[in-house]
């Protein structure tokens, strides 16, 4: 049997995933980190982008955040995130839309408070975006 470690992945509404894993892989804000079983405590913030779960089958499992928090506590990795899907939910065109209203808010520059919240918005549909793209790379459905 494979050395696993088991992950939780919650949003604010639900619990997305829940299962065993070889090795994480998250979005944290200081760059792309991988969590092997066995790894040493961790608290780390995650900015937007994909979660991949590689199992002891083979095969992985994609999941987008909107950003949270991921800590490592002995065998168990939880991820908390206001907004996590799995990849193969997301909609491609609701994206895409919400980073052309971004874009657009950005051009537009009403005030700082509504920069930072288009700001945040593009990060979000890029983030978005980019795990759809490598879900359907992966040969997955997106």
């Amino acid at each position: 049997m494979a050395n696993t470690i088991k992950i939780d992945i919650v949003s604010a509404e639900e619990e997305v995933w829940s299962g065993e894993g070889t090795m994480v892989f998250a979005p944290a804000e200081m760059g792309e980190i991988g969590i092997a079983p066995q790894h040493a405590p961790l608290l780390t913030r995650l900015k937007p982008g994909e979660i991949r779960v590689q199992q002891a089958s083979g095969e992985e499992q994609f999941f987008y955040v909107s950003g949270g928090m991921l800590e490592v506590q002995g065998h168990v990795v939880t991820v908390l995130s206001d907004t996590a899907l799995r990849a193969a939910d997301l909609d491609e065109a609701a994206a895409l839309e919400a980073q052309r209203r971004a874009e657009q808010a950005l051009a537009d520059r009403t005030g700082e408070l509504e920069l930072a919240k288009a700001k945040a918005e593009l990060m979000q549909a890029a983030a978005q975006i980019r795990a759809i793209q490598k879900l359907r790379a992966k040969g997955g459905r997106a």
